[in-house]
């Protein structure tokens, strides 16, 4: 079965892309050299892919895309750094009383 990545880079302001891919290696160059100048990314480089995961099913893929990409910059950073128990307590939304 043929890889898929979801990966997230850091970028140089600071922000977070997410993004999904069949081949991580091509797809950050890309981002690097600035492929695309219409993305999101092309004025804010260099950038530092700081996580990825990989997937056999194109489809789960793009869900957790999907996913990743509503997320709290809070939560996006646990993920980040592997704190895996603290991210549904970062899932829990604040109301204010």
């Amino acid at each position: 079965m043929k890889q898929s990545y979801v990966y997230i880079l850091k970028c140089s302001d600071n922000t977070f892309y997410t993004g999904v891919t069949s081949n991580l290696e091509r797809r950050f160059s890309e981002h690097q050299i600035g492929r695309h100048k219409e993305s999101y990314t092309f004025s804010r480089r260099p950038l530092a892919l700081v996580y990825y995961c990989e997937f056999t099913d194109i489809q789960i893929a793009i869900e957790k895309e999907k996913q990743i990409k509503k997320w709290s910059r809070a939560k996006k950073i646990a993920l980040i750094n592997g704190d895996y128990d603290t991210l549904p307590n970062l899932a829990k939304k604040k109301f204010r009383e």
